[in-house]
């Protein structure tokens, strides 16, 4: 019963609001408002802001939308009756081993279609941790991964804007100071 339930994500409507679940594949073909979460893990050593240390993942190329595309720590859905901190552990489990502590910073809404006509519309809720280790990442979920700097990542993004997803893009350019 658990496994049918997971496809399903929260519905988002007025005032932030779960208004009901629906497939997800269903949500990214529609654009229909839905509720997900974005989780930066900092190296615990580097504290300067330009130079602070932001693990990334490559997105594995089994994901079928932003396959192979540089990203956050690790972004996920919440699962039907399941909450939004519970569901970013879980993510961090699940695609990249291990498990921190986790802060909610902030939470912002977007929407944008994505190069294979899906759809993003995203209420995310963003979370920090902090780790000093490699991760041991699970292969289906992620291709890759690496530490960067902020200030190299800002500039990785200009010179290569179509090697990162649109999430990751909108987060550093708009919400950065909230981040550090």
């Amino acid at each position: 019963m658990a496994r049918k339930q997971e496809n399903f994500i929260p519905l988002i409507g007025k005032k932030n609001k779960i208004i009901g679940f629906e497939k997800k594949e269903k949500i990214h073909t529609k654009g229909l408002l839905h509720s997900a979460v974005s989780v930066f893990i900092f190296n615990e050593k580097s504290k300067e802001d330009d130079n602070r240390l932001l693990m990334l993942q490559k997105r594995s190329s089994e994901k079928y939308h932003s396959s192979l595309l540089w990203t956050n720590t690790c972004c996920s859905h919440p699962r039907k009756h399941e909450s939004i901190l519970t569901a970013a552990h879980r993510c961090l489990i699940e695609e990249m081993g291990f498990d921190c502590f986790l802060e909610q910073k902030f939470c912002f809404t977007y929407h944008e279609l994505l190069n294979n006509g899906l759809i993003e519309n995203e209420l995310d809720h963003v979370f920090i941790g902090y780790y000093a280790y490699s991760p041991i990442i699970n292969s289906k979920e992620v291709d890759n991964w690496k530490w960067i700097t902020l200030k190299e990542l800002r500039k990785d993004i200009k010179l290569y804007p179509n090697s990162y997803t649109i999430w990751l893009k909108i987060i550093i350019k708009n919400y950065l100071q909230k981040l550090i």
